[in-house]
């Protein structure tokens, strides 16, 4: 039985949106003080405004637009992804938060894409 999605708040690709990014705040509290306004606001950000793309998108009520900003959640996702790598390579973030980070973007790299093409089937239609 399929259930009916009545908010953005229901959708399984902004849920884990939200994961990361508590995961991301969690994570670079560990960072040093001076790099408050460098990676750690970076990754922070980005990291948010993945979440934040989906529901503001689904609140266009427009098939159109919400692919749009599905999209631009996608390019916050591949910044973040970007900071993750960085911040891994420079010793502020440990390589096994690395993976996990990575594998949680990639999971929701991958609903997003199915979320825009359902999207755009249905507008299709």
């Amino acid at each position: 039985m399929e259930q009916r999605i009545k908010s953005y708040r229901d959708l399984k690709v902004w849920q884990s949106a939200m994961t990361v990014a508590e995961d991301c705040y969690r994570l670079t509290k560990e960072f040093p003080r001076d790099e408050i306004y460098g990676m750690t606001s970076q990754m922070r950000r980005s990291a948010v405004s993945i979440a934040a793309n989906i529901a503001e998108g689904y609140g266009r009520e427009n098939r159109g637009s919400f692919v749009q900003f599905l999209r631009m959640a996608q390019g916050s996702l591949k910044e973040l992804e970007t900071h993750i790598l960085l911040a891994c390579r420079v010793g502020l973030l440990r390589k096994d938060n690395e993976i996990e980070l990575l594998l949680r973007c990639e999971e929701i790299g991958k609903m997003t894409r199915s979320l825009i093409r359902t999207v755009q089937a249905k507008q299709a239609e």
